[in-house]
């Protein structure tokens, strides 16, 4: 019936009522939203989320004060595990890539000092940003989303910015083919490499004594990929700078999301989640896809281990940003009649939630307490005895709605001496870490394995190279893996110990092995000596972020000559602050970017790198012991 309707209609009887079906459908929407397009966007991304059928008109946010279970943080950290899948990627792969494509030594190192460049002065403006942000999606999921689609970017350009610079114009590489002649005498072989590109041949003809020279050094090929470099540049930047911006984020929604008595469990999962990333993506990277289809099919060896970890990437952030909603900016600002409404649930529910968990915490206390760094109490829903207590406070990370954006701006400028000793150790923790996670595979592949990367393809200088860099993800693979063991044992040892010995501890332990590393310069010691960087890596991870998170669950961030603890009155927010000790990261990447390949050029070897490694992790050391710790 519809077809010989249409048929009697044709074609322009049908477009005019597929014309006045939209013109309903218009004057329906707009009736229903009565302030325009302006006003659909503005309650779509600013206003307060309305729960269907409601009574209090507010979303429930109850999950936000209860204590989490161990699965609840793993899905709240996932994000973290796909930030260090890519993060493997990288640090594996785009140190040789970039000498591969002609790009030597000095430069090289030169490439990573731009996006900590823009990382170092950006990551705290966007922390506090955060802190402000009055999207109805929440305050830090929307930065987890922008940056992860950075990372996706950077992801796609590294391993094919090569492909892209020869769809520009880049002089393609000749195709080499060896032919060995041998010779009736024995001390003698002649060699005949023939060259075919756009046509073109040529032949050398050299003797090889006792076959103990190669003939990388006899072969006529430009190694320019000025296309290919920038593409892998662009790469490189949006990749590095999103993958250490996006965990500033991914930090503050797990501590905004959990309460101060997860915070260590919670960071301890967190590191656990990001070692176990490293671990799976640097063991992808010690594969030899080449010898399996899915790098035919892929296109090799680097793009099949950027393909997979693009796709495990997108599944991990996806897992999230998805997990707990995260109470708008809005509704903290609202007041007290809201809070009150919140809070004066009907007793049958209150019954049932006390029931289920009696560690569960009920809605904001909507009094703030000036004296306390302005922060707002929470206490257990049923208890209406346990209020803001002076002398043992419980408080909620949460920001003082009259603080503007341009306090946040201004508090980090003016900061307290115990965030500038944190920031200092950070630095040097760091700038340790970054030795030998950008450049290790590096270090492997020429001072352990003897190997060349600008050799030219399919000589012996570069197999040896390759197999180096394949043999380095493996060491890196045991470092994350360590990482994730030892973080499943860090709050454990901060009960014990106390946190200053295992902030101290690991540094320490990190720097002799670095050291061993150096001396020994050998395949057993590449996988066993890297251990130790695992546990460096899981205490740069979990200690500074757990000490900001305390000294502003307790409003204290300085102490008196006598020790006693001060309740600060600067306004301050956990988003700017941990920020602030995460754009650390951004500044030792940019110091050794600026310094590395002069060392190596200088010292003519690779070691240069651990060895600077186990150096600046003892600095990094010293600089712990004269962190404040408070009772941790």
């Amino acid at each position: 019936m519809a077809e010989k309707l249409y048929e009697y209609q044709g074609v322009a009887g049908r477009i005019h009522s597929i014309r006045d079906n939209l013109r309903e459908k218009y004057a329906s929407w707009k009736e229903n939203n009565p302030n325009g397009v302006s006003g659909w966007v503005k309650e779509k991304c600013f206003s307060v989320k309305q729960s269907a059928g409601s009574g209090n008109g507010i979303d429930d946010y109850s999950h936000i004060y209860r204590k989490k279970t161990k699965k609840e943080l793993v899905r709240v950290s996932a994000a973290v595990m796909g930030i260090e899948f890519s993060y493997a990627a990288e640090t594996a792969f785009v140190s040789p890539t970039l000498l591969k494509i002609g790009v030597e030594h000095k430069h090289m190192t030169l490439v990573w000092a731009l996006s900590p460049l823009i990382g170092f002065f950006l990551t705290p403006i966007l922390g506090s940003l955060s802190d402000r942000c009055h999207l109805s999606f929440g305050r830090r999921r929307p930065f987890i989303f922008i940056m992860s689609i950075g990372v996706f970017l950077g992801l796609i350009l590294v391993p094919n910015g090569e492909s892209l610079g020869y769809s520009m114009g880049d002089p393609r590489p000749p195709s080499l083919s060896y032919h060995r002649v041998s010779s009736h005498r024995t001390t003698a072989q002649q060699n005949q490499l023939s060259t075919n590109d756009d046509n073109s041949t040529f032949t050398i003809n050299e003797t090889i004594v006792n076959n103990s020279e190669n003939i990388d050094s006899f072969i006529p090929y430009n190694n320019s990929h000025p296309w290919g470099v920038l593409f892998t540049i662009l790469g490189t930047v949006l990749l590095d700078f999103d993958a250490d911006a996006c965990q500033s984020p991914a930090r503050a929604y797990l501590l905004d999301v959990t309460v101060p008595e997860d915070h260590a469990r919670g960071l301890s999962t967190f590191t656990v989640m990001a070692g176990l990333g490293g671990f799976f993506g640097y063991a992808l990277g010690g594969i030899n896809w080449d010898v399996t289809f899915i790098g035919e099919m892929l296109g090799g060896h680097v793009r099949a281990v950027f393909t997979l970890i693009t796709i495990i990437f997108v599944v991990c952030v996806g897992f999230t940003i998805t997990s707990f909603k995260e109470m708008p900016l809005a509704l903290i600002e609202i007041g007290g009649s809201e809070f009150q409404n919140y809070q004066n649930c009907d007793d049958e529910e209150n019954e049932i939630m006390e029931t289920n968990d009696q560690q569960s915490y009920g809605a904001l206390e909507n009094t703030l307490d000036r004296d306390n760094t302005n922060q707002a109490a929470y206490c257990p829903i049923g208890d209406e005895n346990n209020k803001l207590n002076q002398d043992q406070p419980r408080k909620s990370i949460i920001p003082d709605p009259n603080a503007s954006l341009f306090l946040y701006l201004k508090s980090i400028i003016y900061m307290p001496r115990s965030i500038r000793i944190l920031c200092l150790t950070n630095l040097f923790c760091w700038m340790a870490h970054v030795c030998y996670s950008l450049y290790f595979t590096d270090f492997v592949g020429e001072a352990v394995f003897n190997g060349n990367p600008t050799a030219v393809e399919g000589s012996v200088s570069r197999e040896l190279y390759e197999t180096g860099v394949r043999f380095g993800c493996w060491g890196m693979s045991m470092y994350s893996l360590s990482c994730a063991c030892y973080s499943t044992q860090i709050e454990k040892f901060i009960s014990m110990f106390g946190a200053k010995k295992v902030y101290v501890g690991g540094l320490l332990i990190y720097s002799t092995g670095m050291l061993l590393m150096a001396l020994t310069k050998h395949k057993v010691g590449v996988i066993l000596f890297s251990w130790t960087a695992g546990v460096m890596y899981s205490t740069l991870f979990t200690m500074p972020y757990l000490i900001i998170a305390h000294y502003h669950a307790k409003g204290t961030f300085e102490t008196t000559l006598e020790g006693e603890e001060k309740i600060s009155t600067q306004i301050r927010g956990l988003g700017t602050d941990v920020a602030i000790v995460s754009s650390m990261v951004f500044l030792a990447q940019f110091i050794l970017s600026m310094c590395m390949g002069t060392i190596v050029n200088t010292t003519g070897t690779t070691t240069a790198v651990v060895s600077v490694a186990s150096t600046l992790a003892f600095f990094g050391a010293i600089a712990a012991t004269q962190v404040m710790y408070l009772d941790l």
